[in-house]
């Protein structure tokens, strides 16, 4: 993550009492990190599970506990705190905190801030199997959403009573993803985005292969991008070590034909192709199926090689083809190459960048070639620069999707 994509946000974060308010430890460390400020408030309940102490050094702020605090002017802590708050967060959002908020109770501090406040209200839930799927919840968590508060989660899987099930927090990193998505400009709603992402790995026998240097983290950060600019996102992943991004839809491949034959099968339900993943362009005609060993006259064995598809060309061949956008990683000449690329393959934009400065970094620097001429975007971290990146494709799309 960027450490600065929070910059500005002021955030109320509120506990209720659950034994999943230990995971807000790293959920405030994240936030914070971000440059989020973060003003904790916890029912009384939440006090049993987690010191205000232990969040006010991890938020830097002091924590407020009690409606008849009197640290805030005039007594108004539920009015003051909200004011000038770009969020109020619940997290973790226990079942009786999800009744009141959907009847409009305010019989604690919490509670009326949320009443009383004049900023978006997120939820993330965190309860036994049983009292999620219990009907009163379920009404409640409805109404809810109909009354226009987010609800984050909540997820599926152990829980502290032993059981396993829905009801389960969303761990703290996949709560601040959603968070940062929820400030997301959303510039590609309602799109339907293809990527590929990472090196491909073309085998010669059981346990050699021909691959790059590709990580996986530029394709990996845009897919995350796009994602948080409400695109709904299938990531199609070469062999990489990274986590798959929150909200986004991976499909794990191996080789360039692997790759090449799960696009094509999905694209014809998307609108917007992007291929950054470093493909091999050739591969061995005959993968041995035992390992190749040396010989007692050490000869060098000999390959024969064939072109691998080119997945970027047929997308952008197809009779009605997405939107499409290319990826080209030069070791030199890239105002040549790009453009030469760009044309050759019949993409309206192409983006290229100089592969030795970018492969397994986490900043980089690209030109962007399209009919128009070139745009060259400043050296940054990745995913600042994959943001930078969405925000240039969304303004090149048509208006209306290409799929209806």
């Amino acid at each position: 993550m960027s450490t600065a994509e929070l910059a500005g946000k002021h955030l109320v974060l509120g506990m209720t009492g659950g034994i999943a308010c230990y995971k807000i430890a790293e959920l405030t460390r994240l936030l914070t990190k971000a440059g989020a400020t973060v003003q904790v408030v916890m029912t009384d309940a939440a006090t049993q599970f987690i010191t205000p102490v232990t969040m006010q050094a991890l938020s830097g702020r002091p924590v407020y506990t009690s409606q008849w605090d009197g640290r805030v002017p005039n007594n108004m802590a539920h009015i003051d705190l909200s004011r000038g708050a770009d969020a109020i967060v619940i997290a973790p959002a226990s079942t009786d905190f999800l009744a009141k908020l959907a009847h409009g109770f305010a019989d604690d501090l919490l509670s009326t801030l949320c009443v009383a406040r004049d900023c978006p209200l997120l939820v993330v839930p965190a309860m036994n199997r049983q009292m999620w799927s219990n009907p009163a919840t379920q009404r409640n968590v409805a109404q809810l959403r109909a009354d226009g508060i987010e609800t984050l989660g909540p997820d599926s899987g152990p829980q502290a009573c032993g059981e396993i099930g829905d009801g389960r927090m969303l761990e703290p990193a996949a709560v601040y993803e959603a968070i940062t998505a929820f400030f997301t400009p959303k510039t590609l709603a309602g799109r339907r985005v293809l990527l590929t992402a990472g090196p491909t790995f073309e085998p010669i026998d059981p346990v050699r292969g021909i691959t790059n240097r590709s990580s996986g983290k530029m394709g990996f950060a845009l897919a995350r991008a796009a994602q948080q600019a409400g695109a709904d996102v299938h990531l199609v992943a070469g062999p990489v070590a990274l986590d798959t991004p929150w909200g986004v839809y991976r499909e794990d491949v191996q080789t360039a034909q692997q790759m090449h034959d799960a696009v094509m099968r999905a694209v014809p339900d998307y609108d917007v192709f992007i291929g950054v993943a470093a493909v091999a362009d050739w591969r061995v005609d005959h993968v041995s199926a035992e390992k190749i060993k040396k010989t007692a006259d050490r000869r060098i064995p000999e390959f024969a090689f064939v072109e691998n598809p080119d997945i970027l060309a047929s997308v952008a061949a197809l009779p009605h083809p997405p939107y499409c956008v290319g990826f080209a990683a030069e070791s030199g000449d890239l105002d040549v190459h790009g453009e030469e690329k760009r044309v050759r393959k019949k993409v309206p934009l192409l983006i290229g960048n100089l592969g030795p400065l970018t492969f397994g970094l986490d900043d980089n620097e690209v030109i962007l070639f399209e009919a128009g001429g070139r745009t060259k975007l400043p050296r940054a971290d990745k995913q600042s620069l994959a943001r930078a990146l969405v925000a240039e494709i969304a303004r090149r799309l048509p208006d209306q999707s290409i799929i209806s």
